[in-house]
């Protein structure tokens, strides 16, 4: 057992790397009820951490203050000033790295992303399941000298929808099925004109609610819309709080190997992941989802799967590698998952 009453956790990006630390530190409070914790990420993010009891957050500002070298020098003289007693570093990039030099004579534990048995993966040399980015991020508590059990963990009830959010949707008259269709590289999407089949089939006897971001995204989100009956589009008109309250009341989120996933799973919604060239073994599938809700690309035809393991590289060919999952497989899925 640590010593240690406040640990500082450092995690700046990226959205669903975040979301993925959520149930880790749900469980840590819980199992540990004595600590205080301070998440160093972007001001965006802060919603994420509504629910958790002893946990504030110290916004970066990357772009702004915190910007360079002597921005970072600024950032450890902001944070050595709250007093914290170790230091979690779940991010483990440069910033983090010029960071630990300062904090000299507190513990810091730095997370081991497994790049190499990664890189093995990715270059077919193995092909199996590797730790996941959450025993990954629990593994840094334990060796600070925290108990931290991931099994059986709690979620918290689904919120109250504002009376804006409730205009917007409606009466909960029937399921509601979330849809985030984009992902950040094309490799990684569901072909829009399979998902369209899919949102059609689905929104036949179940209310569709669809999540993206940008003013692109919007747009293509919006011809959905308008498109089929029991579709709502909630791209770009709300607060993250309010996407993240909608969330809570989904009883199946579809998502493909994104942050939408994550933002569902941290709050013990159910989430079925569609895989493009990036594949579950690398670590990154959502949290406490069993292993049948994810829906995998066809090896056969694209046997070096996982290409990648953020989708960003991939041969010729394989950009619409995901549309070899059948609209009717995913409809399917979904119908058994609710």
């Amino acid at each position: 057992m640590s010593n240690s009453k406040h640990i500082l956790v450092i995690r700046l990006s990226a959205m669903g790397d975040v979301a993925m630390m959520v149930p880790v530190l749900r469980a840590l409070t819980e199992q540990n009820p004595q600590l205080k914790i301070t998440i160093l990420t972007r001001a965006f993010f802060m919603p994420f951490f509504r629910e958790l009891p002893n946990v504030s957050i110290f916004p970066a500002e990357v772009k702004g203050k915190h910007k360079g070298i002597l921005g970072l020098f600024k950032l450890s003289k902001e944070l050595k000033a709250i007093g914290f007693d170790a230091v979690a570093d779940l991010h483990n990039v440069l910033r983090s790295n010029v960071l630990k030099f300062s904090f000299f004579g507190k513990p810091v534990v730095q997370i081991d992303k497994g790049r190499a048995e990664k890189k093995a993966l990715v270059s077919g040399e193995i092909f199996q399941q590797l730790k996941t980015t959450h025993e990954r991020y629990a593994e840094v508590f334990k060796t600070l000298g925290f108990t931290l059990d991931l099994k059986n963990p709690s979620f918290p009830k689904p919120k109250k929808l504002s009376s804006k959010v409730s205009e917007i949707l409606g009466n909960k008259t029937t399921k509601w099925i979330g849809i985030a269709p984009f992902a950040a590289h094309e490799s990684k999407m569901y072909p829009l004109d399979l998902m369209k089949q899919v949102i059609n089939s689905l929104s036949k006897a179940y209310k569709i609610i669809l999540f993206g971001g940008g003013e692109k995204e919007s747009s293509i989100l919006n011809h959905f819309e308008y498109e089929f009956e029991n579709v709502i589009n909630i791209s770009g008109k709300l607060t993250l709080d309010e996407e993240l309250d909608i969330i809570s009341n989904l009883d199946v989120m579809l998502s493909m190997d994104s942050g939408n996933a994550h933002l569902a799973a941290m709050l013990g919604v159910k989430v079925v992941t569609i895989w493009g060239v990036t594949h579950p073994f690398a670590g990154f599938a959502p949290f406490n989802q069993p292993e049948d809700h994810v829906l995998l690309a066809d090896k056969n035809q694209f046997p070096k799967i996982p290409t990648s393991i953020y989708g960003n590289t991939y041969p010729k060919g394989y950009e619409n590698a995901a549309g070899s999952i059948s609209p009717k497989m995913i409809v399917n899925k979904i119908i058994s998952v609710l």
